[in-house]
């Protein structure tokens, strides 16, 4: 069993950065891939990043490659999102997620997910 939980979100212009964390607890956090999830008001939960269980493999959805970058710390059992150069359209819910195996977009294969920390973008 695997609990997240987010930290980092708040309000920021656009143009601006952000740093979003998922502390994971339990002795197993460096056996998960990791992901990024993001789910605006009205719209379906949507794949922004992904990191192997040792961090050396990344993937990332077009909408954010160049500008967002995940990364971990299995000595502290957490997963990062390095956000930079916001836009209003990332305003959304940020969901981390841990799944055993390979580290993909799907959002089904993941198996844990924490509650979420919001980001707002203002223009």
């Amino acid at each position: 069993q695997v609990q997240l939980v987010e930290s980092g979100g708040g309000l920021v212009q656009a143009g601006g950065s952000l740093r979003l964390s998922c502390a994971a607890s339990g002795r197993t956090f460096s056996t998960y891939a990791m992901g990024w999830f993001r789910q605006a008001p009205g719209k379906e939960r949507e794949f922004v990043a992904a990191i192997s269980w040792s961090g050396e493999s990344t993937y990332y959805a077009d909408s954010v490659k160049g500008r967002f970058t995940i990364s971990r710390d299995n000595a502290k059992n957490t997963v990062y999102l390095q956000m930079k150069s916001l836009k209003p359209e990332d305003t959304a819910a940020y969901y981390c997620a841990a799944k055993r195996g390979q580290y993909g977009p799907i959002l089904n294969g993941y198996d844990y997910w924490g509650q979420g920390t919001q980001v707002t973008v203002s223009s």
